[in-house]
């Protein structure tokens, strides 16, 4: 009696030791589960094998337990590989493919030219430089901590940033700091390189970098022993809260197949609270939900699967999937999973692109012929192959009502130098700029000089100036005529776009491109002009020219 004890003793703990350190969830859907039922009858009959003292292969196939036990076995095994195989694409493609339903969209309509503030110019890479240095000017905090390599991208306060918390530097500095919890996290502003280490009033007790019960993925285990969950993020709320994204998945097609998101649990870094919600009822401020990889992975069967199982591997005939990267745009106060989308040929060229919103998987495709975004990656670096810079993966922008690659070009020690931008449908058309603005002015000259869209009429944002001409010169541009004028100070009448504009100083000069405004010939110093304009770092691009009468 007492050998039966302890061995059931014995398999109690080992089958809670594999589960401590596995945490499967008990779910039929979860792959890890019917392992867990292969190790633990497995386990059972090893015990079982020693206590019966089994050493040859003749009492194994008389012994009616064992028998039993590797039936078992053979029958887990059966129904996994039958359940795997009836949830696959192969007989199920149709409902693969229906997954996502992309809606197509116009691209000038939904994807508003946004303001150089709200344009994020780092990748996770350059994040993770900043971050790194920031974490080792803390003196008091860089022996015991580093920062995460999570660096999730988020929209706070509606401006992109990306946010990352510390952990504990190595096994022993969680042992001394572990009951203090973890102090702060890392919130960088993408768009202007701002780093913060924000300290907490109450530190983070609940992180991937906790050892027993505080760490995240073990905590939500014992709280959710049915749930599967996805990739987890790290987030902030609008009040600068830290929280963990949970993601549960939701098969819907056989044991294995079509994983979407069906719920979003909300844990408090702080707290180890836990809210949970439908993917419908998310949270505004949660950015999140569905991982990149699984909207990536939603839209090629979609794009691949549209004739069937079989088509995708031998003829794909009318088969698209998106290219080798992706990157993430701020809209709509949410963050969208960008990436372009190319035949299956390998001809180097995109039909088009879909924005994939992460929080509702909601899926918009946009009809734009052009260039991979490798290939405007290799374009911009030609343009500065002097330099040796590295191009990022691109931003998808509207510029001019142009779908345009916006690339951020870096040194050998990964910081941003300089920037790009290249259109997606004429990828030879590239300019580069010390500043994001510097950029753009070069690029719509480009534009402008290709017979592309340029500014003019764009008075919206525009200012006007009305004066007397003090000096107007003549310059050639890109092989296109251009006269710069400046205007005599007295009695000069300059009038913003809106109350609370942007205050202009100093002299300033504007850009008149013949092509556009040839009636600029005419005018000579002295008389009076009125102009429309977009302000500019040294001169300023005029949108529309006023009928004055000459003196």
């Amino acid at each position: 009696m007492k050998k039966k004890i302890a061995a059931g003793l014995t398999l109690l703990v080992l089958a809670f030791l594999y589960y401590y350190v596995t945490l499967p969830a008990v779910n039929i859907h979860e792959s890890g589960f019917w392992f867990f039922l292969g190790a633990l009858v497995v386990a059972v009959l090893v015990l079982y094998g020693f206590k019966k003292r089994i050493s040859s292969v003749q009492e194994l196939r008389t012994n009616k337990v064992l028998k039993g036990g590797i039936f078992v076995i053979l029958a887990i095994a059966v129904v996994y590989g039958a359940g795997a195989l009836l949830s696959s694409p192969i007989i199920n493609a149709k409902k693969y493919q229906k997954l996502v339903t992309p809606e197509e969209r116009d691209f000038a309509e939904d994807i508003k030219e946004i303001s150089y503030d709200q344009i994020p110019l780092l990748d996770k890479e350059s994040a993770e430089l900043l971050g790194n240095r920031k974490m080792g000017s803390m003196v008091d905090m860089v022996s015991q901590f580093e920062v995460s390599s999570l660096y999730s991208q988020i929209n706070y306060q509606g401006q992109p940033y990306r946010v990352s918390p510390l952990v504990y530097a190595n096994g022993i500095k969680w042992l001394t700091n572990q009951k203090e919890g973890i102090p702060a996290y890392i919130r960088i502003d993408m768009a202007t390189q701002d780093t913060e280490l924000v300290k907490l009033d109450k530190p983070i007790k609940y992180s991937e970098s906790e050892y027993f019960n505080r760490n995240i993925y073990r905590h939500l285990r014992f709280q959710y022993p049915t749930y599967m969950f996805d990739q987890l993020s790290f987030e902030i709320d609008d009040d600068g809260t830290p929280y963990w994204i949970c993601p549960v998945k939701k098969f819907n097609i056989g044991l294995f197949g079509g994983q979407t998101i069906g719920k979003v649990i909300l844990c408090n870094a702080q707290t180890g609270e836990t809210t949970e919600y439908k993917i419908e009822d998310c949270p505004q401020w949660v950015d999140r939900a569905y991982p990149s990889d699984l909207l990536l992975e939603l839209y090629n069967y979609h794009g691949m699967l549209k004739n069937g199982f079989f088509n995708s591997i031998l003829g794909q005939k009318g088969c698209l999937k998106t290219t080798d990267g992706f990157n993430y745009l701020a809209l709509e106060d949410d963050v969208w999973v960008y990436t372009g989308v190319t035949s299956v040929s390998g001809d180097k060229s995109n039909v088009g692109f879909v924005l994939m919103n992460q929080r509702t998987m909601e899926t918009r495709y946009y009809v734009c012929d052009g260039a991979q975004e490798r290939s405007a990656m290799d374009s911009a670096e030609g343009q500065v192959q002097n330099l040796k810079y590295e191009a990022a993966f691109p931003l998808l922008l509207n510029i001019s009502d142009q779908p345009t690659y916006f690339i951020a070009l870096k040194d050998g020690a990964g910081l941003v130098k300089k920037y790009a931008m290249v259109n997606v449908q004429k990828y030879q058309t590239v300019a580069i700029g010390d500043t994001v603005e510097e950029c753009e002015k070069n690029y719509e000259k480009l534009l402008e000089a290709d017979g592309g869209e340029s500014t003019k009429g764009k008075t919206e944002e525009a200012y006007k100036v009305t004066g007397k001409i003090e000096k107007i010169a003549q310059a050639v541009l890109n092989g296109n005529s251009h006269f710069y004028v400046t205007f005599d100070d007295t009695d000069l009448v300059l009038t913003p776009p809106e109350e609370g504009a942007q205050k202009l100083e100093g002299t300033l000069i504007f850009d008149i491109p013949v092509t556009e405004f040839p009636e600029v010939i005419a005018y000579n110093p002295g008389d009076t002009l009125s102009l429309s304009f977009l302000p500019g770092n040294t001169v300023c691009s005029v949108v529309s020219m006023g009928e004055e009468e000459q003196e």
